[in-house]
């Protein structure tokens, strides 16, 4: 994916990685639209950051889609990027009842929506000379979290969707580029954007959009934080990963910083 001179679709961009990512985008001379679910939001976002384009979309709910993808290639026929950015985290404990409800929205979010988002937009991304389609797994996809089973089980399946629909678009003109973000301060969890622990965003933004910049052939995005739960069982000291990661974090309000992941911690 170059760094500039694209036309951007993110939903799920009204706020946190999302929202700073449209607008670090947008500086690198990139025409960018945003998607969320609350109009009066989508409206401020407009009015604070001129030339921001805004769409209404909910992601978990198909209709939306198809009537959000229309209206954006419509408006937008130059769109040659989709980044898949809308998900959700919740925590839930399968030991007790109540879980499935979290379990199921979870899944239609994090997993349905980004099928859905690109089954509507494939088909014009391959007409345009030199497109990109940007997934959103995490590094929780390779290291669970406990307290976030269905979370870590989506963008696990993300992952490997990336990498399945990558093969079948390598003789097309788009691109398949899966970007894997670390624990973020964000307000994906209560908490978390007050964490320690989490990586500051502006911090994370900043390396992203370098290595987009540096690297526009990559594959996956991964900043550097993320490696240690990514490679794991690359290392061969996956079960010290999870271990490590779960003795520090095991609530899911936060996940550990690069010193308590440092190799003398975890014993390599």
């Amino acid at each position: 994916m170059q760094i500039n001179d694209n036309t951007i679709f993110i939903p799920g961009a009204t706020s946190g990685i999302g929202l700073a990512l449209a607008l670090a985008l947008q500086a690198r001379g990139n025409t960018v639209i945003v998607g969320g679910r609350r109009a009066e939001l989508l409206q401020q976002i407009a009015t604070d950051h001129p030339g921001i384009g805004t769409v209404t979309i909910d992601t978990a709910d198909p209709a939306s889609i198809r009537r959000a993808a229309a209206d954006v290639r419509s408006a937008y026929p130059d769109l040659n990027v989709l980044i898949t950015m809308a998900g959700i985290m919740r925590v839930e404990d399968w030991t007790t009842p109540g879980f499935l409800a979290d379990a199921e929205a979870t899944v239609t979010t994090n997993l349905l929506g980004p099928i859905r988002l690109i089954a509507a937009f494939v088909e014009h991304l391959r007409g345009r000379p030199d497109a990109t389609i940007v997934t959103v797994s995490s590094g929780l996809a390779f290291t669970p979290l406990t307290a976030t089973p269905s979370y870590n089980a989506t963008k696990a399946a993300i992952h490997m969707l990336s990498e399945s629909i990558r093969l079948q678009l390598a003789d097309t003109s788009v691109k398949v580029l899966e970007l894997e973000p670390p624990s973020v301060a964000t307000d994906l969890l209560p908490g978390q954007r007050e964490s320690s622990f989490a990586m500051p965003l502006d911090e994370f933004i900043g390396e992203v959009v370098d290595l987009i910049e540096t690297q526009p052939d990559a594959r996956e995005i991964q900043v550097e934080r993320v490696k240690f739960l990514r490679y794991g069982e690359a290392r061969g000291d996956y079960d010290q990963v999870v271990a490590t990661l779960n003795q520090l974090d095991p609530h899911g309000t936060q996940q550990p910083n690069d010193a308590e992941l440092s190799p003398e911690r975890i014993g390599r």
